[in-house]
């Protein structure tokens, strides 16, 4: 069945599998920890948590099976945690969650899984699994998680901070928090945090390697979009977060364009952003607000959209997918004559 985050705080005891996949890996692992700690005590104890590797269950898919029945020392039920699943181990789970339920918890980690994944698809299924989504965070969801970070030690965000940091970050839960914590090194101790702050902390880090591609593909460096876009897959981007930074900053193209044709000086418009653009990003939105008008920045902002839609719903390679719709952005950027 179908499951939201509201059931990593009340799990349903009838539930013997859960399936957390999805392409925010941070948030994947995080929600992994939390719905284990639920049943163990100590998740690194060998006694509570078995740790499978996904591809290990391709030679031996009774292993799967036999621990996930077997009962801890006291008797007590014990944490199976598969990592790294895929289409591939689906057979290895078929017979258990056609069956009655099992001892263990069995948790299972996944990427990014299309709606014709088998894997997905038997967990939807089985009145005894679970299968929940995890997407980049964004808007509420992310401000919350800033906030609650932020807290924890002793902070808070000012309102143009807060913009900032909702602006660049969010791609990946772990790396949001990897960034919050530096700010708070940063800091030094409670207090508030201002824009200056937030962008003298996170703004060169977090946000640029997204950064690199967006200002790639709006300003029609398409050689250099195929580097960044790589460099960004490489460090853990997934492709609906990079779709998502590109729809961010094309909407504040679009903004600034529209002030530009209502009479506004290219300064002035980007001084009225919130958050302001990065000063060493100024040049280059600058040069892109004269390759593009209004009328095209929302034609490739329903571009994006529709990117980011195919790749949660067709089952293709999403990467290809928004590389495709980046490309495309890339060389209408070059060619502002040429149709998207």
């Amino acid at each position: 069945m179908k499951i939201s985050a509201g059931f990593l705080g009340r799990p349903d005891p009838r539930i013997s599998f859960v399936l957390i996949y999805g392409p925010n890996r941070g948030l994947v692992s995080a929600r992994a920890d939390a719905l284990a700690g639920t049943v163990a005590d100590d998740p690194g104890d060998p006694f509570q948590v078995t740790v499978l590797e996904a591809d290990s269950l391709n030679g031996d898919p009774a292993r799967l099976a036999d621990e996930a029945n077997a009962l801890g020392l006291s008797g007590t039920r014990r944490v199976v945690r598969v990592r790294g699943a895929g289409d591939a181990q689906a057979r290895a789970f078929e017979d258990l969650l056609a069956g009655q339920g099992c001892a263990s918890l069995v948790v299972v980690e996944a990427g990014d899984l299309g709606k014709r994944s088998s894997l997905r698809r038997l967990f939807e299924k089985s009145a005894i699994a679970g299968a929940l989504p995890c997407y980049a965070d964004e808007g509420g969801s992310l401000a919350a998680v800033i906030k609650k970070t932020l807290a924890a030690r002793g902070l808070t965000a000012s309102r143009d901070a807060m913009a900032y940091l909702t602006g660049n970050l969010g791609a990946d839960r772990l790396q949001t928090i990897g960034e919050l914590e530096k700010l708070a090194l940063y800091m030094g101790g409670p207090g508030t945090v201002e824009l200056a702050d937030a962008m003298a902390a996170v703004g060169d880090s977090a946000a640029l390697s997204l950064d690199d591609v967006v200002y790639a593909a709006a300003g029609g460096d398409r050689a250099g979009l195929d580097r960044t876009l790589a460099r960004a897959y490489a460090g853990g981007a997934n492709p609906v977060g990079v779709l998502r930074a590109c729809a961010r900053h094309l909407q504040r193209l679009h903004l600034a364009a529209g002030m530009i044709a209502h009479g506004a000086s290219p300064k002035r418009a980007m001084d009225s952003l919130r958050p302001p653009v990065f000063f060493k990003l100024a040049g280059a939105f600058r040069e892109q607000l004269r390759l593009w008008s209004p009328p095209r920045l929302a034609d490739a902002m329903v571009l994006v959209s529709e990117a980011e839609a195919d790749c949660k719903t067709t089952g293709l390679p999403a990467e290809a997918l928004c590389s495709r719709a980046l490309m495309r952005i890339g060389q209408a950027a070059a060619r502002p004559d040429a149709p998207l």
